[in-house]
């Protein structure tokens, strides 16, 4: 009887002390602007006609489940990019860009990204390429991507080790803009 009081008393405290990972914050962070869009310039990496210096760059964190978050990232008039980001039930998450034509179908080079190792800093996620990367995309098998978010300003990060390529869009999330349309592919 003892034994079943300390269970009855002790077991729920025990279920709510297990520590979110950083993975787990940055997640509930990104979710806080789940259905927002917001403007964004390059801070890194603008090279002329590289076909995103001098485009509106908006970000719009369109679709939140549980264990995936879709963010379309529109260059332009150019409808074709999402990121997409999957929880694992590790607490690890992926990276994937989606690339799509106009009228929705997938470009030949899509669905690259990578995974990130470990569950990184609440604040950082690093996403180096994985194998499928690596297959469809040698060039980019050492290419890491990273997600930034602290405070007002979000960034998506692009080096290529072994190069001087580097890439950086921030975006200001203190001045939500008014959503875009869906991007090429997505029905709602």
């Amino acid at each position: 009887m003892r034994l079943f009081f300390w269970i009855v008393i002790l077991l729920p405290g025990l279920a709510f002390t297990q520590e979110t990972t950083p993975s787990e914050k940055f997640w509930s962070n990104l979710e806080q602007h789940c259905g927002k869009a917001y403007e964004g310039w390059i801070t890194a990496g603008a090279v002329p006609k590289d076909g995103f210096t001098g485009e509106k760059l908006v970000m719009h964190v369109r679709g939140c489940n549980k264990n995936e978050i879709k963010i379309p990232f529109f260059v332009g008039e150019d409808k074709s990019r999402t990121w997409i980001l999957k929880m694992n039930q590790d607490k690890i998450i992926s990276l994937k860009h989606d690339h799509r034509h106009p009228d929705g179908s997938e470009e030949d080079l899509t669905q690259y990204g990578g995974i990130n190792s470990n569950v990184g800093l609440e604040t950082v996620q690093m996403f180096p390429a994985d194998e499928f990367t690596a297959k469809i995309l040698p060039a980019a098998s050492t290419n890491i991507w990273w997600f930034t978010l602290e405070g007002d300003v979000f960034t998506y990060n692009l080096r290529r080790i072994g190069s001087d390529r580097v890439f950086t869009v921030s975006f200001d999330l203190s001045t939500p803009i008014t959503a875009p349309s869906k991007p090429w592919g997505y029905v709602d």
